[in-house]
């Protein structure tokens, strides 16, 4: 008998950390029968990404069978069916999406329910509903606003999760709020701290050829690698960034890179990443197209030290024991993810983020990490990752 495992999390569609997650669960799973689920039928793998199959329709096919249903990490526990559905759509409809059902709450879950095929307010968390003899597992999920969360969304990611075999999230706010609600989860790293470890030989592979080589040909002193998402993209921000950008690359005499860690939409904008090259030196800096997640990984690998606002080109960094800084959006309100995370697991005498204004002076402290610390981080990181993932993941058995 080879009972199917599901991965289930958001990788259908195109942002940095979903696409890695099913790739390391695949790795610690050697033998498995693997069906990788997302919300929607798409193909990411040219993207270096997998083909998915929709959710609706595998508890269709296996609601009744005793399968194993792993969520693979990622904010999902506060991820709602209107944005689930809007950010795979492509991105020049979501504008006019937003303006017609926005402001409509009732029209707008229908349509949400409609085009996923579920009727689920928080998605990509599967319960008994769906799949009753399930072996229901989350391992590194997130959901740091879960507690702001509207008051049925939350009730019933809180009984899907009361419903589980194992919940593992990946910092404290998500856990102790988990734990107020009567859900006994416990800690553990996200899922891509093993991206060095599980996949070194083939991003080095991605590195040495194309786009990724061709970065470090342009710049032999080396380079900062540098993403920020939309939520940048004013001028009066980009006029700063691009300051103390210039600043930063001139006291460690690099290059600086600009990069997406998404495509979706609501995540990176490439005309956001073009004001800012324009606002930079010409001289170094440069704009990379790939948005193969291989390639985003050398790139990240290769440098000297990754700088943005997405958590998991924070996380990448650290699991090759690079430095990193994250950016705060002036938009920011309460503390999120990425703080929720680095409160967690980064070492405190680390910088983790800063505003947009003083980019450069925390910079320059996260660039002079030792790089000892940095790699025994990494190690320790992916080991904890790998001994809770085991302890928690019980041989999967009929119901």
């Amino acid at each position: 008998m080879n009972t199917p495992t599901i991965l289930l999390g958001a990788f259908d569609r195109h942002n940095f950390g979903d696409l890695l997650f099913p790739h390391l669960a695949a790795a610690l799973l050697p033998g498995s029968r693997l069906i990788f689920a997302g919300l929607a039928e798409r193909d990411l793998r040219p993207f270096g990404g997998h083909r998915t199959h929709a959710l609706a329709r595998l508890a269709a096919e296996f609601g009744n069978a005793p399968v194993r249903l792993i969520h693979v990490g990622g904010e999902i526990l506060t991820c709602e069916a209107w944005h689930a559905a809007l950010m795979l759509q492509p991105a020049d409809a979501v504008p006019a999406l937003v303006a017609r059902l926005d402001a409509h709450p009732a029209e707008r879950l229908a349509w949400a329910r409609n085009t996923l095929g579920l009727t689920s307010l928080a998605p990509y968390v599967a319960g008994r509903r769906l799949f009753p003899r399930a072996q229901l597992l989350h391992v590194g999920v997130g959901g740091v606003n879960l507690a702001h969360s509207p008051p049925a969304l939350h009730a019933e990611v809180i009984e899907a999760l009361g419903e589980a075999d194992a919940v593992g999230v990946r910092e404290r706010q998500t856990l102790a709020h988990l734990h107020a609600a009567g859900i006994a989860a416990h800690l553990i790293p996200d899922p891509a701290v093993l991206t060095a470890e599980r996949f070194g030989p083939t991003i080095a592979a991605h590195a040495a050829r194309g786009e990724v080589a061709a970065v470090g040909q342009r710049f032999p002193g080396g380079y900062l690698a540098v993403q920020l998402s939309a939520d940048f993209g004013d001028d009066a921000t980009l006029d700063t960034l691009a300051a103390q950008l210039t600043q930063a690359a001139l006291a460690c005499a690099c290059g600086i890179v600009l990069f997406r860690a998404g495509s979706a939409p609501w995540h990176d904008d490439p005309d956001c990443l073009q004001r800012l090259a324009r606002r930079l030196p010409g001289a170094r800096v440069q704009v990379f197209q790939s948005l193969q997640l291989w390639d985003i990984c050398g790139l990240i690998a290769g440098s000297r030290g990754y700088c943005g606002s997405s958590l998991h080109g924070r996380i990448v960094a650290t699991a090759f024991a690079q430095p990193r800084l994250n950016v705060r959006s002036p938009q920011a309100g309460e503390p999120g993810k990425v703080q929720a995370y680095t409160d967690t697991w980064e070492a405190p005498e680390l910088p983790t983020s800063a505003p947009v204004d003083a980019v450069a002076e925390q910079l320059h402290q996260a660039l002079a990490a030792d790089p000892a610390s940095l790699r025994s981080m990494a190690g320790e990181l992916a080991k904890r990752y790998r001994r809770t993932f085991a302890a928690h993941l019980p041989p999967c058995n009929r119901r």
